[in-house]
């Protein structure tokens, strides 16, 4: 499965921006890592070095992958995490993590 399924055909987010197909997909990625990040942080299963390290990986994927502003990318994780439960988050990091960092490399 390409991550183009794996994307929300579309995403609207505060204001008038919409983002589709490889944005995102890129957002979809972005919200898995920090979703996953805060849920295993939380758990103690990491430590707090380890949180920022994934949540380090968010912020370059929506920087160099997602067009837009840091409001509406933003908005646009707003939505993507209301639209799914932690528990499919954290599915959807099993199954496409390492998929996300080759398709959306921040290096």
């Amino acid at each position: 499965m390409s991550f183009g399924a794996l994307a929300h055909p579309g995403i609207a987010t505060a204001g008038t921006r919409i983002y589709e197909g490889r944005e995102a997909a890129a957002l979809r990625c972005a919200n898995t890592l920090a979703l996953t990040a805060m849920a295993l942080s939380s758990a103690e299963l990491i430590g707090e070095g380890e949180k920022n390290v994934m949540l380090g990986v968010t912020v370059r994927i929506l920087d160099r992958h997602v067009e837009g502003s840091w409001a509406q990318k933003r908005a646009a994780m707003e939505v993507m995490r209301d639209r799914r439960s932690v528990p499919d988050t954290l599915e959807d990091y099993r199954r496409i993590a390492e998929r996300c960092l080759v398709q959306f490399p921040i290096n």
